[in-house]
């Protein structure tokens, strides 16, 4: 028993060792200086323009939330007293602003008016969209998935 508990002693010691010596450090987006310059570029325009204007946007994924195909930059801040995403999406109006309804998951209840508090800051999820080159190598390839209303 005594030779089992040194010879596994041994083998944790050695895998520390090797583990260690084998680490080469964390490797950073922005190369090794932490402290060099944010890469990102001047702020762009959002790819849609006003409301109701533009077609919803491809979804690239299963569960994927819809992306925002209108400009937001003239929109209020999402607060707890104004959300003007609910002034179109929410139960009440989209069919009078044939818009695309807040998903059932994002309710108090099934058939209730009211946003879940958890889900009320849209743009968490929701975002708009800008013409811009990613800032680093993606190589990622969805599978297209017709929007839904």
């Amino acid at each position: 028993m005594k030779t089992l508990k040194t010879t596994l002693l041994a083998a944790l010691l050695v895998a520390g060792v090797f583990g260690c010596a084998s680490f080469s450090g964390i490797a950073t987006l922005r190369g090794a200086d932490a402290a060099t310059t944010d890469q990102a570029g001047e702020p762009r325009a959002y790819a849609g323009k006003r409301p109701g204007s533009g077609a919803p946007i491809e979804r690239t994924f299963n569960e994927q939330p819809p992306l925002v195909p209108h400009a937001i930059d003239n929109f209020d801040e999402i607060t707890v007293a104004d959300n003007q995403c609910l002034e179109c999406h929410g139960p009440a109006n989209f069919e009078k602003k044939n818009a695309p309804k807040v998903g059932k998951s994002h309710l108090v209840a099934a058939a209730s008016p009211d946003v879940r508090l958890d889900r009320y800051q849209c743009n968490t999820c929701h975002v708009p969209q800008v013409d811009a080159k990613p800032l680093v190598v993606n190589t990622f390839v969805g599978t297209p998935i017709a929007p839904r209303k």
